[in-house]
C-alpha cells in the first residue's frame, strides 16, 4: 500500500522527518521494521522518531556495490559467494560465509570487503523476523519495482510546471501500480511481529514457563 508521496531534498533528514511525522499525524501507528537502502536521511530521521524500531538495509543494493569494487575477471566467482551468503539459513551461517569471502578478497579487492562489512548490523536484521517474511525484508524491490514505471513517465515528461501537478501524477501512477502488488507471505504472522514476539534465525523463540506465568 502506498501511504505517502512527498517532494523534498533527496537524502535529506528534514524531508524524511516530515514524511514520518505526516504518517503519524494521519494515524499510522509505529511500525516494527523499516527497510531502505543507503539514504542517510531516512536513518537519521528514524533515529529521532522511532529509535527502538528495527532497521534493515537492502541486500540488492549492498551486493551490487560490493561487486562493483571487484575486478571484472573475478565478479562471477564473487557473485556465487554472495548468493550463498544472501540465502544463508541462520545469521551465524551468513557471517561464516561473510568471513570466508573477506579472507578470499581482502588482498584482491579491499574496497569490496570494506563495503561488505559497513553497517553490517542493519543487513542481518532480517533474521529477527519470521523466515516466511525474508523475501519481503531482504530488498527494497517492493518500492523499486513500481517506481520503475514512475521513472519511465517522468523521464518522458522531462519536467512539470507545478509541484502539485507532479505530485498528483506520481500518486496516480503509484495507485495504478498498487493494483498489482502481491500479498505478503504468511500474513497470519503479522500480528505476532507487531506485538514484538521474539524471533531467532527466522523461528519464533520458545516461550519459557516464567514468561507464561507473567
Amino acid at each position: 500500500m502506498v501511504l505517502a508521496v512527498k517532494s523534498g531534498q533527496r537524502e535529506s533528514k528534514e524531508s524524511w522527518g516530515a514524511v514520518l511525522r505526516d504518517l503519524r499525524t494521519r494515524g499510522l501507528n509505529p511500525w516494527r521494521c523499516t527497510l531502505a537502502d543507503g539514504h542517510l536521511g531516512i536513518w537519521a530521521a528514524l533515529a529521532e522518531q522511532q529509535p527502538t524500531a528495527a532497521e534493515q538495509r537492502c541486500w540488492n543494493h549492498r551486493l551490487a556495490n560490493v561487486l562493483d569494487a571487484i575486478p571484472k575477471a573475478h565478479q562471477a566467482e564473487a557473485s556465487t559467494w554472495l548468493k550463498t551468503l544472501l540465502y544463508a539459513e541462520t545469521q551465524a551461517a551468513c557471517e561464516r560465509v561473510r568471513d570466508q569471502f573477506s579472507r578470499r578478497y581482502r588482498a584482491l579487492a579491499p574496497k569490496a570487503v570494506e563495503r561488505f562489512h559497513h553497517d553490517w548490523e542493519r543487513l542481518v536484521t532480517v533474521y529477527q523476523f519470521p523466515k516466511a517474511h525474508r523475501r519481503h525484508l531482504r530488498t527494497t524491490n517492493v518500492v523499486e519495482s513500481p517506481f520503475a514505471a514512475v521513472q519511465l513517465r517522468t523521464t518522458a515528461g522531462k519536467r512539470f510546471k507545478r509541484e502539485e501537478s507532479a505530485t498528483a501524477s506520481l500518486w496516480k501512477l503509484l495507485q495504478v501500480a498498487e493494483g498489482h502488488f502481491r500479498r505478503l507471505n504468511a500474513p497470519d504472522l503479522l500480528p505476532l511481529v507487531y506485538v514484538g514476539v521474539q524471533v531467532v534465525d527466522g523461528v519464533r523463540k520458545p516461550v519459557t514457563p516464567k514468561e507464561v506465568a507473567a
